[in-house]
Formats: structure tokens, sequence, C-alpha cells
């Protein structure tokens, strides 16, 4: 069955989109090869996530609303973390293994898309992204440098995002849906 399905995907994919063919033929021999996901400790951590998120946003003294919707997409291979869906500041953040790194390309309400990379983190219940490089990004226009999650158990996280204008960060605390 699922052979069938790949094979019918690739299929419609290799007649509309040119030079498929190889994936429609890969499909055929039930050969179609993958990378691998790394199974880091990280990675195993940030998947708990997935789920409906509701709570507040801190940021500059004021407390508003909040809610993340996080799932995993890609056959397993990436995590997509929606901050504010349907919102007119909907963000998505893809989070995704990178050989041995693993990576958070941030699609911001700023019209930009900062690029960072898992460091060490600053707390045994917390992982963090710093800055690497991004996109739409021009001299001295804000963009998030950084974001780290922290697990207070499994029904509550935090998101402390780091912006390149401000000196504080916007601090997320949520509460998983039920």
């Amino acid at each position: 069955m699922k052979l069938r399905y790949a094979l019918s995907v690739a299929l419609i994919v290799a007649a509309a989109v040119p030079g498929a063919q190889a994936l429609a033929q890969d499909a055929k021999a039930g050969a179609m090869k993958m990378s691998s996901v790394p199974q880091s400790p990280e990675w195993q951590r940030l998947k708990t996530l997935v789920g409906s998120w509701e709570g507040t946003m801190q940021e500059g003294g004021q407390a508003m609303p909040a809610t993340v919707e996080v799932r995993m997409t890609g056959d397993g291979s990436a995590i997509m973390h929606v901050l504010g869906k349907d919102s007119p500041y909907e963000m998505v953040t893809m989070i995704h293994p990178d050989g041995k790194r693993l990576l958070a390309t941030h699609y911001c309400a700023a019209h930009n898309q900062p690029r960072m990379a898992l460091v060490p983190s600053p707390g045994a219940n917390q992982i963090a992204f710093t800055f690497v490089d991004g996109t739409n990004i021009g001299p001295g226009e804000e963009h998030m440098r950084g974001v780290v999650f922290t697990f207070v158990d499994a029904d509550h996280h935090e998101e402390s995002w780091t912006s390149s204008g401000s000196a504080k960060p916007a601090l997320f605390k949520f509460a998983r849906k039920k």
C-alpha cells in the first residue's frame, strides 16, 4: 500500500515537474533514498513539543495572549513551529538536522529569515539556538538573534526570543492545550 502510494505520488510529480522522472523511477523500484535524521538528545527533546499550546508573551512590561502549534513534517525530518497561527503576525520556525548540527530558520513578521544553530545549553532543561546568518537582513535591520526553549514539565514550556534591536528578550510561557 505504501509503495503504491509513493509510486502514485512520484508519477503525478513526474508528469507535473520536468526532470522528476528519476523520482518516479526510484519509487517504481522501491529504492527511494532518503537521508537519515540524526536522533540527538536535543532533537528528541524538541519533538516532545508537538501539539497545541497557549499562554502569554511578555515584552516591554506588557503581557499578551500567545499561541504556538508545533508539528512534525517532511516524514519526521523537520519540526514546524507556528507562533500566532492565523494572526497577521504569524511566524514559522523550521527546526531540522543538517548533518550533525541542528538548525532553526525563523520566517519572521519582520520580513526576514534569520537562521540559527544549536549551541551549548545554558541549563539542563534548556535548548538554545544562536544566529548564524539570514536572508533579507540589511545593515542595521532588526532580526532574531537567538531562542532558548526551556522545558518546565511535559505540559509547560517557555521560549525566550532575543532580537538584535532589544536588550531584553520576549518571553513566552506556554501550557499544552488539552
